[in-house]
């Protein structure tokens, strides 16, 4: 079993004063976190103050996006340097709203994956079907496609999956518990295949209205090693439930 991962993605939520507050309220929750690591994607604009607020805690950073240049003409853009230089360990990369909403191909992906690389983040690399094409049966063919695209010429080092169905995103629909594992179960299948003996330890996490009442069920399947959590993230006392989930059974 890979060490659970348990990240928040706040979107496009939370102030200043509002990243501070969540942050001195979660802090209790996690002193006891034991063996998993606990990270919280801001918005840009909070990445230093929240890099404050968690400093000296078992809190961990990820920006929820990043630019595969380090500088240059790019008006609105944020390289790996300054995520890191904000205090990030780790970044989203992939997830279906910027595939959706800002066109980021499987090329875009996989520069953003091997410039992050190069600054030694952590990525967690989104990926995930519509409805569509999961009713079409296209489903693994469509994470296969994401997963050769964004992963192409690029190590197993510092990576991690998120399985992010696009159906179940926000939805408030979510993947049944057997539904993830066949699905994570692929994913590892196919990491095995590509990175060999290195892929054993690439955690493979879920996520996709992921809630305190479904966090449990989920942890129990084989091959799911944690979560990418949305709206149930947004307040202290629901993400704290979630990363104190209750441990699956050896």
């Amino acid at each position: 079993m890979n060490r659970p991962l348990l990240a928040a993605n706040w979107k496009l939520n939370k102030t200043l004063d509002e990243t501070r507050t969540f942050i001195n309220e979660l802090i209790p929750f996690t002193k006891n976190g034991g063996d998993i690591d606990i990270v919280l994607a801001p918005p840009f604009t909070s990445l230093y103050v929240a890099c404050l607020a968690a400093k000296y805690t078992n809190i961990m950073l990820a920006a929820q996006d990043v630019f595969y240049e380090d500088r240059g003409a790019y008006t609105g853009e944020i390289s790996p340097a300054m995520i890191v230089d904000a205090g990030c360990s780790h970044v989203i990369i992939g997830h279906s709203e910027r595939r959706q909403y800002f066109y980021d191909t499987d090329d875009v992906i996989n520069k953003k994956i091997k410039a992050s690389k190069r600054h030694n983040l952590t990525i967690i690399f989104c990926i995930g079907e519509s409805l569509s094409e999961r009713e079409q049966g296209k489903a693994l063919s469509v994470l296969k496609r994401q997963l050769e695209g964004g992963l192409k010429e690029v190590t197993a080092e510092n990576i991690v999956i998120a399985y992010e169905p696009v159906w179940a995103i926000g939805t408030g629909k979510t993947a049944t518990p057997s539904q993830a594992q066949e699905v994570h179960k692929y994913i590892r299948e196919w990491l095995t295949s590509f990175y060999g003996a290195e892929a054993k330890g690439i955690r493979i996490i879920y996520g996709g209205s992921v809630t305190p009442d479904n966090i449990n069920s989920l942890m129990d399947c084989k091959d799911v090693d944690g979560a990418l959590v949305g709206g149930a993230s947004l307040r202290a006392d629901s993400f704290a439930k979630i990363v104190n989930f209750k441990r699956r059974k050896s």
